[in-house]
């Protein structure tokens, strides 16, 4: 049952005894009153005519006709209906709500039919135009609940519902259709232009901080010392997320969730991406992703070299650590653009990889929409993730024979084309 509901059923069930009582009284003491005169007068009155069955019936039958009424506490709307709708331009759009007013709109349109809500005795529905927008400040700005429903006019719970409400309508439609591969071989084009071929994206984890869980707590405690959640992304040459893996708990190693995720699965049986093979000297390679030295050197997955490098093994750490740069620059944007993931999330476990992936969608849309974000987000993100260190991942060493010539003549290549240079 509804909070509102249930609050409404115990006000209803108070006013009724409270009727009953009171009408019960009232026919005692006239019964009591009638019984004296009675006496006085020697007349027999008949039992059925007492404060009995008949006057709780009565009583009953009266709440009906008695007016009920609730006490809700009387909030303005005025900045939100006659400042931010009517009056802000896109870029106090942007800066507050981190996207122009037409994305917002569009954005309402495409939840709306997962956001009806009915108008109340308590208070009216809030608009999907309304509820969109608190999730969205709260997701963009490191305020209190209290303090966004203040600036909307609403209660803090109120907030903290719209959040997960919209979470959850951004993540059941539009998770499937936003966070997608697409076109594949735009993606390898664009790879190719950053000088690594035939690859179609970068992957890497980051830490979330979240407040300590009720429940295996221990287990969310990273290396540096505070509990967090990892993410892990693929990400393609733009650096909008085409592959994401929510909610691991912050202990566990970014190489075991790689392992365990699905991602992994359709990539070592060849399903995730065409089959697509480039030669390279007398080497076939299929398409690959790159990692960090955290993750395991794999036929379809490249890492730098570590250790003692010579010229060619630098050259080739450098060409592929600058195309992976695009996946640590998309977690740094969405994290300066939704800047909630930067300090303590305070939802349930269960909760927060569905704010996490809305985040997600979110980067997304507004990415795809061109020049939706501010250079000053990043300054304030700075700071904000000074708090909370990313962990160190141990390097994994270990790869098969085939995958190490792969990676070599890679190295050969890239030399052969310096020198030809």
């Amino acid at each position: 049952m509804e909070p509102t509901q249930l609050t409404a059923a115990v006000v209803s069930i108070v006013n009724t005894s409270r009727i009953i009582l009171e009408h019960v009284q009232n026919r005692a003491k006239r019964c009591h009153h009638k019984g004296n005169c009675d006496e006085d007068m020697d007349t027999d009155v008949p039992e059925s005519t007492g404060c009995g069955n008949w006057d709780i019936t009565a009583a009953v039958g009266l709440v009906d006709t008695v007016e009920r009424r609730f006490w809700a506490r009387q909030t303005s709307t005025d900045w939100w209906d006659r400042i931010v709708l009517q009056v802000w331009d896109d870029s106090q759009w942007l800066r507050n709500f981190c996207m122009c007013k037409a994305t917002f709109l569009e954005l309402c349109e495409l939840l709306s039919p997962a956001l009806n809500c009915r108008i109340t005795k308590m208070r009216a529905a809030l608009t999907v135009e309304k509820q969109v927008a608190l999730a969205l400040w709260k997701l963009a700005k490191p305020d209190c609940y209290r303090s966004v429903g203040n600036q909307f006019g609403v209660g803090k719970s109120t907030v903290g519902t719209a959040m997960i409400q919209i979470a959850n309508a951004i993540t059941d439609v539009l998770l499937s259709r936003v966070v997608t591969l697409g076109n594949v071989q735009v993606i390898l084009d664009g790879f190719t232009a950053m000088e690594f071929p035939d690859c179609a994206g970068a992957i890497d984890g980051t830490h979330i901080p979240i407040l300590a869980p009720e429940h295996l707590a221990n287990q969310y405690i990273n290396c540096k010392g505070y509990f967090s959640m990892v993410l892990q992304a693929l990400v393609h040459h733009k650096g909008r997320f085409t592959d994401i893996n929510v909610g691991w708990p912050g202990k566990v190693h970014d190489a075991r969730i790689f392992r365990d995720s699905g991602l992994f699965e359709q990539l070592q049986e060849g399903t995730y991406f065409p089959d697509q093979k480039i030669t390279i000297g007398d080497v076939e390679m299929p398409v690959v992703i790159l990692g960090d030295p955290a993750y395991p050197l794999l036929p379809w997955l490249m890492k730098p070299y570590t250790g003692s490098l010579d010229s060619s093994k630098e050259q080739f750490s450098y060409r592929l650590s600058k195309c992976r740069m695009v996946v640590e620059c998309a977690f740094g944007r969405l994290k300066a653009r939704w800047r909630c993931l930067l300090t303590r999330l305070d939802r349930s476990a269960t909760n927060i990889p569905i704010v996490i992936a809305a985040c997600y969608v979110l980067h997304n849309i507004c990415e795809s929409r061109g020049k939706t974000f501010m250079a000053g987000w990043e300054v304030e993100a700075n700071c904000l993730a000074a708090d909370f260190e990313q962990p160190d991942t141990r390097a994994i060493r270990r790869a098969q024979l085939g995958t190490l010539r792969i990676r070599e003549a890679l190295k050969t290549s890239f030399m052969t084309v310096q020198a030809t240079v």
